[in-house]
C-alpha cells in the first residue's frame, strides 16, 4: 500500500479518536484537526491525500471549507456527518466532494470508500498518458495537465476531479451512450447505489459551465433509463 496520508476534520473528540484508530489500523498516516485553523495548519505542514470532514464544525461550516478543498485535483474529500438531508448531500456533491457518508456509519464501508478514492487519486497521475492532454470540442478546450476548461471566450474554468473524469469518459466515448454505472465507477471507483444522485449532480454542474456561454449548443444528452451521451464535436 502506498503511504497515503489522511486528515480527519472533526470537532467531536471521541469520533476523531475512533476515526484515527480505524485508519491507522489500515496502515495510513493519520492527522487530526477540529476547526478551520487547525485544518489549514495541517494542510500546510503535511502532504495530505484525503480529507474526511464533518459539516457541523465550530466557526466556518464544513461545506464552505470543503469548497476550496475540492478544487485541489490531488486531494480527495469525504463528508462524514450526521446531516442526512438530500439538500446537504446534493450541496456536498455539488461543491466537488468525492463522497458523502452519514453517521452512524459502517467502518468497513468508510475504509473501502476511502481506499477507492485514494486509488483513483494515485491513478489520476497517469491520466495524461492515457489520452491527449488537451482535447478541443466546440471551441472549448479540456486540459488534462491542469484539469481546467477554457471557454470559447477564453475564460479558464478549474473543474473538480469528479467532473473532469466524467467529462473525459464522455468525450472518449463521443456519440455513444455511457451508463450511469460506468460514470460513477470512473468518478468514484465504486458501484452505483440505489437513489444515488452523484452522477446526475455532476452532469448538471458540467452543463452549467457550457450553458453560461450562449453560443454553446447542448453537449451532453440525457438518454432516459440508460445514461448520457456526449454529442459535441471533438477536433
Amino acid at each position: 500500500m502506498e503511504n497515503y496520508q489522511i486528515l480527519i476534520v472533526e470537532d467531536e473528540d471521541v469520533t476523531r479518536f475512533n476515526l484515527r484508530n480505524l485508519f491507522e489500523a489500515e496502515g495510513y498516516n493519520v492527522f487530526e484537526a477540529y476547526n478551520e485553523e487547525t485544518m489549514t495548519t495541517m494542510l500546510e505542514q503535511q502532504d495530505i491525500n484525503l480529507v474526511i470532514m464533518d459539516i457541523n464544525l465550530p466557526g466556518k461550516n464544513g461545506l464552505l471549507l470543503g469548497r476550496n478543498l475540492a478544487s485541489n485535483k490531488n486531494l480527495g474529500l469525504i463528508f462524514l456527518t450526521g446531516r442526512d438531508s438530500d439538500i446537504d448531500k446534493i450541496l456536498g456533491l455539488e461543491i466537488g466532494a468525492d463522497d458523502y457518508l452519514t453517521k452512524p456509519f459502517n467502518p468497513r464501508e468508510l475504509t473501502i470508500r476511502a481506499r477507492n478514492i485514494l486509488s483513483r487519486i494515485g491513478n489520476s497521475k497517469n491520466d495524461i498518458e492515457l489520452e491527449q492532454p488537451i482535447v478541443t470540442f466546440n471551441e472549448w478546450k479540456l486540459n488534462g495537465h491542469s484539469r481546467e476548461m477554457t471557454s470559447p471566450t477564453g475564460e479558464v474554468i478549474p473543474i473538480p476531479r469528479g467532473e473532469y473524469r466524467a467529462l473525459r469518459l464522455l468525450i472518449k466515448n463521443e456519440g455513444n451512450i455511457v451508463s450511469r454505472q460506468e460514470l460513477i465507477k470512473e468518478m468514484t471507483g465504486r458501484d452505483l447505489r440505489d437513489n444515488d444522485r452523484t452522477v446526475d449532480v455532476t452532469i448538471r454542474r458540467l452543463r452549467k459551465h457550457f450553458e453560461s456561454n450562449d453560443n454553446t449548443p447542448e453537449l451532453i444528452n440525457t438518454i432516459h433509463g440508460e445514461g448520457y451521451r456526449f454529442v459535441g464535436k471533438v477536433t
